[in-house]
């Protein structure tokens, strides 16, 4: 059930006193703010330890497995807007809404927009790809981790470690894309879209999606 609230404010416009009322709906429950932050720390973690730290690389990495595992159930059964059910859309639909952001002529979405919904999935693949690589390395490498003694860790550990670089560059390569799409979001519908992913709430406007 979609939580709203009501907020007053006053307008600067020809009644600088009149008081309007605006309607603030929950869309981000406490889980997922929760798991966004944590996966911000962790991937942060696990790419800066990787130059100075193995153990502390390894613990970031298997912090990110867990959180990616969360998300893909909480995308199956969690709260309406956390679901893939909801924001997932077809390619032409991403496309459309790319082609109207600049123009000014997007449409606006409560939840993820088509562009924003694509960049999760991308990011979940990349983050994904990123972790199973990393165990199949350290299973090359060291014989340890959930991957050791599989058929996996039999291949070069240096191709293995190549291709998980490889992956975790990518999904930097993506999270410097969200981050420029969310700016560039936050400006085409002014609204704070950094903010609402703290406090979970986002204004409701008459032509939403």
């Amino acid at each position: 059930m979609t939580a709203i609230e009501t907020s007053t404010h006053h307008q600067n416009d020809n009644n600088p006193g009149t008081a309007t009322a605006e309607k603030r709906v929950r869309v981000w429950d406490p889980l997922v703010r929760i798991f966004h932050w944590s996966l911000v720390v962790a991937f942060s973690t696990a790419y800066i330890s990787s130059e100075f730290s193995d153990e502390l690389h390894v613990i970031a990495g298997y912090t990110v497995t867990g959180l990616i595992v969360f998300r893909l159930v909480w995308g199956l059964i969690g709260t309406p807007y956390a679901r893939f059910s909801q924001f997932v859309r077809s390619p032409k639909a991403v496309w459309h809404y790319l082609v109207a952001l600049p123009a000014g002529k997007a449409r606006r979405y409560l939840g993820h927009n088509p562009a924003g919904g694509a960049m999760i999935i991308a990011l979940l693949i990349a983050l994904s790809g990123t972790v199973i690589l990393g165990m199949a390395t350290l299973a090359a490498d060291h014989q340890a981790g959930p991957l050791a003694g599989s058929w996996i860790a039999t291949i070069d550990e240096h191709t293995l470690e190549e291709v998980h670089e490889f992956f975790a560059n990518s999904t930097l390569l993506l999270v410097l894309l969200h981050l420029a799409g969310v700016l560039f979001s936050s400006l085409a519908h002014k609204e704070n879209l950094v903010r609402s992913m703290f406090t979970g709430h986002k204004p409701s406007r008459d032509d939403d999606l």
